[in-house]
């Protein structure tokens, strides 16, 4: 029985993965990144002031979704409670109460500290707190949070910019290729950190406006692969035969070439989330990045820099950004391995 394309393109899948199985580091890697993104997710549910539910005078409550004021538990304001104050505690100290694992948002002043802060690790902060009396536990969660949607809508951007550019380089080729390759060499040339610094001068930086800015250069790594692709592909013998058949340019791009230059791009995209997020965290150590108060994986490690006696700053900025980065680049490397032929061949 001859094998239909659907279970061809499912055999191939399972023999990448199973390639990718075959690298331990890569597999665990890609499992740590899995819990990271999970928690990142719901961070709002670990991590937050505002309790989950309440049941109170029976009645359901979820201040975590929806505005409650003081009066409703007891109190005498229309305002918000401090969830965490010792006098809504008190009203609320006959009512079942379900609280986040940590609950402390990222912008929490903690306000009964036992010493001035930063405070060490205790059973109450696990990472203790920072310079402004903020939960670190709950800093990090948010900052791993911010860096990984930085990094991932940044990836899929460059993707899409990166393989349009290098694919009309390389298909086309000819004037197209050759401005299109010296206009590059040119562009790549600008210095991002000192024109983020520069645009850090006269606008408010905001998680997206770092991001266009570093989103116009990073695709430029990806321009090269996608272009050499195209370059090798375009003349073989199943592209000559569509466009014998009348094909257009476009639906031989992406029918026949755009598959095979995808499978060059994905080993990359690992990188470029790492690549992407040590630009993150180093424009947030230098205080060109995030607004400030924002929870950041660099403004913890600045804070570390400007707290020498606290120790527990420097390691949960050091941890946190090393692991991710870790785990993205030994992923990257399972993938490479998985869509590698010469490996295939020998399995």
């Amino acid at each position: 029985m001859t094998p239909t394309l659907d279970s061809t393109k499912r055999n191939l899948a399972r023999q990448k993965w199973q390639i990718f199985k075959r690298n331990k580091r890569a597999l665990i890697s890609l499992y740590i990144f899995g819990f990271l993104c999970f928690v990142s997710v719901f961070a709002p549910l670990i991590a937050n002031h505002k309790p989950i539910l309440i049941y109170h005078n029976h009645s359901f409550y979820f201040p975590l979704f929806a505005f409650y004021p003081e009066s409703a538990f007891g109190g005498d304001f229309e305002s918000e409670p401090d969830y965490n104050d010792p006098f809504v505690k008190e009203l609320l100290k006959d009512s079942f109460v379900l609280k986040p694992l940590i609950p402390y948002s990222y912008d929490t002043i903690i306000l009964d500290l036992d010493t001035n802060s930063p405070t060490p690790p205790d059973s109450k902060h696990l990472l203790g707190s920072d310079d402004q009396a903020r939960d670190v536990a709950s800093r990090l969660i948010y900052g791993l949070a911010i860096s990984i949607a930085f990094g991932l809508v940044l990836s899929v951007f460059c993707v899409i910019i990166g393989v349009s550019v290098g694919g009309a380089c390389g298909y086309y080729g000819g004037l197209v290729g050759l401005l299109g390759q010296r206009g590059i060499e040119i562009y790549s040339s600008v210095p991002i950190l000192f024109l983020l610094i520069i645009l850090s001068s006269f606008i408010v930086p905001s998680f997206w406006w770092i991001l266009a800015i570093v989103l116009a250069f990073s695709w430029i790594s990806l321009v090269g692969v996608v272009r050499a692709e195209f370059l090798k592909a375009r003349n073989m013998e199943y592209v000559k035969a569509a466009r014998a058949l009348g094909l257009s340019n476009v639906r031989i791009i992406f029918r026949h070439l755009l598959p095979n230059a995808m499978v060059a791009t994905i080993t990359y995209i690992p990188f470029i989330m790492a690549g992407s997020i040590s630009t993150l965290v180093t424009l947030d150590f230098l205080g060109f990045g995030m607004p400030v108060g924002s929870p950041s994986l660099g403004e913890i490690i600045e804070q570390a820099k400007n707290n020498l006696t606290s120790p527990h700053l420097a390691i949960s900025g050091f941890v946190g950004v090393g692991v991710l980065l870790c785990v993205l680049v030994f992923i990257g490397e399972g993938v490479r391995d998985a869509f590698d032929p010469r490996i295939k061949e020998k399995s």
